[in-house]
């Protein structure tokens, strides 16, 4: 188990990793605005399957969603998601065309991501997501 809020984009499960207060739910609930699902918040169950490592949610949290200011919010989720990205928010980008990181989750290496200041942020996971990036 690891602290991270996870959604599903596009079939695929986008781990958002961070200490608390950065931004991990926030960016969570801005994804599910553009069509996501959510996986689970603030805990993410990581299992490696062959060559795949899929997220899940602990029960005692499935669908549930905090909101700072507001409380707990119930949200529709999704389980058993193959991760196809890893967005790190303890980390902010600073190079205007990055070379692309990568990070090992359960032994497999995926695709890694910093935090980007600016509210293109969740827009650009989910044309990541879907249209892929061209390496620099």
């Amino acid at each position: 188990m690891i602290h991270a809020s996870t959604v599903a984009l596009n079939g695929q499960a986008v781990v958002i990793m961070g200490a608390s207060g950065t931004g991990k739910s926030t960016l969570a609930l801005e994804l599910i605005g553009q069509g996501a699902t959510l996986i689970a918040d603030d805990q993410t169950i990581l299992t490696r399957v062959g060559d795949d490592v899929i997220a899940s949610c602990p029960d005692a949290i499935t669908g549930q969603i905090e909101v700072r200011h507001m409380g707990i919010l119930r949200c529709g989720a999704v389980s058993d998601v193959h991760v196809r990205l890893v967005i790190d928010m303890d980390q902010t980008e600073t190079q205007r065309l990055p070379i692309p990181r990568t990070i090992d989750l359960a032994g497999i290496d995926l695709p890694l991501l910093y935090r980007i200041k600016g509210p293109h942020f969740a827009v650009a996971i989910g044309m990541f997501m879907k249209f892929g990036r061209i390496a620099t």
